[in-house]
């Protein structure tokens, strides 16, 4: 076969050459955000299962989502790659195709998760009420709930008054020991220091007073929803600018698989 070297075909082999070039580069960073989520899904499954348990909504198991999504992802882009470096059309459009649908997906995750942050606050307060209320029945839940109040350095749902209504409280009453003051009972989470809360002489009931008996003074309610209030904004928007890249990505990748069809189809049109 001859080759005549127009200057149009030139261009055009640039212009394919740089397509490729912009296509395997996007796979490799949709291949990169694929191992991202996926270690994403690793930490998640190890350090949010407390919150997870404490819950009194039942969600999906967010984690494995997150651990499938990235697997499916990078095994995605490295097909992408594939495609490319084969030339081959059709892999090409399922590439796209499955951009598409990661694209839907994200977005309908980021927005879901900015619509119902009420909801899940709400499920998250109930479930931390229930935990302190039944803190000597179950078992799971009064870990996490311990290890809530520590990481975070709070006491009880909305305060540490929540724990002197407790089934735990009665059973470890304190009397008043102090001629001006009382002595309350805590669990040892809601200490400052790890000598314990129990019997905790408190001279008045203000921030103040309860900081110096050496127990956390805020609830963990308020901590864990300006937690995730500070940054779902943060996940949406990257959802979103994620979203707005996969468009590109589509683009891409259906323009490549129009140019790599067989010609035989495509008349050359004379300007």
């Amino acid at each position: 076969s001859h080759h005549f070297h127009f200057p149009e075909e030139s261009t055009g082999n640039i212009f394919m050459y740089l397509l490729r070039l912009a296509l395997l580069t996007f796979s490799c960073l949709f291949w990169a955000a694929g191992l991202a989520i996926f270690s994403l899904g690793v930490w998640a499954q190890i350090s949010l299962s407390d919150f997870m348990l404490l819950s009194a909504n039942r969600y999906p198991n967010a984690p494995l989502i997150l651990l499938s999504t990235g697997a499916v992802v990078t095994a995605w882009g490295f097909l992408g790659c594939l495609g490319v470096a084969a030339k081959l059309p059709c892999l090409l459009r399922a590439y796209g195709f499955f951009q598409l649908a990661a694209l839907i997906a994200g977005l309908a995750g980021g927005l879901s998760g900015l619509f119902y942050r009420e909801d899940i606050a709400g499920g998250f307060r109930s479930g931390l009420q229930r935990a302190v209320a039944g803190y000597t029945e179950d078992e799971g839940r009064a870990d996490a709930l311990d290890s809530l109040q520590r990481a975070l350095e709070c006491c009880g749902a909305e305060g540490w008054r929540d724990w002197l209504s407790s089934d735990w409280a009665i059973q470890h009453i304190a009397f008043p020991s102090i001629e001006n003051g009382t002595s309350v009972s805590l669990p040892d989470s809601c200490c400052m220091k790890r000598k314990g809360c129990r019997n905790r002489p408190l001279l008045s009931d203000d921030n103040e007073g309860v900081v110096s008996a050496g127990i956390h003074p805020h609830g963990c309610f308020r901590k864990v929803f300006s937690l995730v209030n500070d940054n779902v904004f943060h996940i949406a928007a990257t959802v979103l600018g994620l979203a707005f890249t996969q468009i590109g990505g589509i683009a891409l990748a259906c323009m490549l698989a129009n140019r790599l069809e067989p010609r035989e189809n495509q008349q050359v049109v004379g300007h």
